[in-house]
């Protein structure tokens, strides 16, 4: 049976209204929500706002209303419209720049994590149907001369009906906006439009740009006079580790046994200044804080080039998707060679053969001063359920799903509570490790970002700081100091378990690191060191400045 042939102008309108309906499936979730619909004047904002959206739609599918260039770009729009829902639905996340980053910069194993069998549905549903359908559509494009005039006068069309509309419920769209900032990042597929656009524009940076040098003038300080005995401070860069999951500050359930034994210290009012590792390592290891990290478009030198231009040997070992930029400069290994089961390795295989990549490195260098910096996997999700060995599972019974609303909410916390159980044991290895070194040695553990496990319906992390939880904003710090390091550092143990609640954040993690190290340079800001206070035996009255706010 031949089809008759349409025109593009119809593609352009019903490809645009299919995304707008049926692929704001969250945004239609939330005006629910928040009572929109409870009455005639919301339903007539829900329509008003469908109307925007499609005529928004239409002015963009207008501009690519030409021959061989409309189906491949509505199909393109369609599959992007169906991901897009697909994640905002099942894990109430929104799609910003931020999220855009932490897409692009996810592995094969991370992605695999997300592969289930509802994302083949919904895209099946809202974008292959859809789009076979599309491709089966003859369309009549015209004369060349006709293509000309038609798609100006379309886009034109489309923009004039969404000013009407918008004019049409400003003063309820107005107050949504300013109330709701999330529900901008729920306008699908508007919202990933500008975020990819945003994140393009933001990459364009020049790469052979000059790096602004940070601690040019870094030096090792008095505590390596005559030293016999090198020290060595391991990093651990946690990943989506809340800190009131944490039984060192307090968490009901024994998640850090192990640590506790140790007698390591934690700061239980720690916060983040990102909530993706996209954010969150870059900032930690910048000597910027939060509110400053996005001043001027200048590349900077991190933490790690400061401790390698003072002599130190550096190491940075990744069970991540890479460092985001932040080892670069420095040696750096990650665990993709090893032959994991399923290609995907546990914590601790970063341990395994610790001693001979150290041995590798410059012996002058690890004369001064080791600086091991690991990267983990840690409680990243939705495959929390992956993230612990079978034989440490004290929790369960554990969801092993990865659509995060189908599991009940013992099973989802089990899991997480689980990974974090499994951070606790690694880092305890990591600890006996420690003790096995010639040297003075010490351990601090700081996590990236938070997460959600269903509070208020979110899961994961990622949501734009302004408006994220304050569960993906807390995260844990936690510091082992073997009493040589202690005392190397004129460092009160007593002190800083006194201080366990003053807050601190990722911005004190630049100073802090240089400050345990006894690296000098214009740099440090001893208000920033959270470790400062209790140098030399006395308790400051003086609380560490909490630069980044909640």
């Amino acid at each position: 049976m031949t089809r008759h042939a349409v025109s593009p102008l119809w593609v352009v309108l019903v490809a645009s209204l299919w995304m707008a309906l049926a692929g704001n499936g969250a945004l239609w979730r939330q005006f629910g929500e928040l009572g929109l619909l409870a009455s005639g004047g919301g339903w007539a904002f829900a329509a008003a706002m469908l109307l925007m959206i499609w005529a928004a739609l239409a002015a963009i599918l207008g501009l690519a209303a030409w021959r061989f260039v409309l189906k491949p770009v509505a199909t393109l729009l369609i599959v992007a419209t169906a991901l897009a829902s697909h994640f905002m639905l099942s894990y109430r996340v929104v799609i910003d720049p931020g999220m855009i980053t932490n897409a692009l910069q996810t592995d094969a194993h991370e992605a695999g994590a997300l592969a289930n069998g509802r994302l083949f549905l919904i895209v099946a549903l809202l974008a292959l149907l859809p789009a076979w359908l599309l491709w089966r559509q003859p369309v009549a494009y015209g004369s060349l001369k006709r293509q000309l005039w038609r798609s100006p006068a379309t886009v034109a069309a489309a923009l004039a009906v969404m000013l009407l509309a918008t004019l049409a419920c400003f003063q309820p769209l107005a107050s949504l906006m300013r109330n709701h900032k999330e529900v901008r990042y729920l306008i699908n597929p508007l919202n990933s439009l500008y975020a990819v656009g945003r994140v393009a524009f933001e990459s364009h940076e020049p790469r052979d740009r000059p790096l602004l040098p940070v601690g040019a003038d870094a030096r090792l300080g008095a505590a390596y006079a005559g030293q016999a005995r090198p020290p060595v401070l391991l990093l651990v860069v946690g990943e989506t580790a809340r800190g009131d999951h944490f039984g060192l500050n307090g968490y009901p359930r024994p998640t850090t046994p192990e640590l506790a034994r140790e007698g390591a210290l934690s700061f239980g009012n720690a916060w983040s200044c990102g909530t993706s590792t996209a954010v969150s390592v870059p900032c930690m290891f910048s000597n910027l804080t939060r509110e400053h990290l996005d001043d001027g478009p200048q590349r900077r030198e991190n933490l790690l080039d400061v401790l390698q231009r003072a002599g130190l040997a550096v190491l940075w070992l990744d069970n991540q998707a890479g460092c985001k930029g932040v080892c670069a400069r420095v040696p750096h290994a990650d665990t993709s060679t090893l032959g994991c089961d399923g290609g995907e390795c546990l914590d601790g295989a970063m341990l395994d053969g610790l001693d001979e990549r150290i041995a590798a490195l410059d012996p002058a260098r690890r004369a001064k001063g080791i600086v091991l910096v690991m990267h983990q996997m840690g409680s990243h999700g939705p495959a929390y359920a992956q993230r612990s060995p079978a034989g440490l599972k004290p929790f369960q019974p554990e969801c092993t799903s990865t659509v995060l609303s189908d599991c009940s909410a013992e099973g989802l916390v089990n899991a997480y509570d689980n990974s974090i159980a499994y951070t606790d044991h690694m880092l305890a290895r990591a600890i006996g490790w420690l003790k096995r070194q010639p040297g003075d040695t010490a351990m601090l553990y700081v996590s990236d970002h938070g997460e959600s496990l269903g509070e208020n319906n979110l899961y994961l992390h990622g949501m734009p700081y302004a408006i994220a939880p304050d569960v993906q904003k807390h995260v844990a710090w936690v510091s082992w100091l073997s009493p040589g390091f202690a005392r190397r550092n004129a460092l009160d143990e007593a002190c800083l378990s006194a201080r366990r609640d003053q807050p601190v954040s990722h911005d004190h993690y630049f100073h802090s690191v240089l400050g345990l190290m006894d690296v000098q340079t214009q740099d440090y800001r001893s208000t920033l060191d959270a470790y400062a206070a209790c140098r030399g035996g006395r308790v400051s009255q003086k609380k560490p400045v909490l630069v980044s706010a909640r």
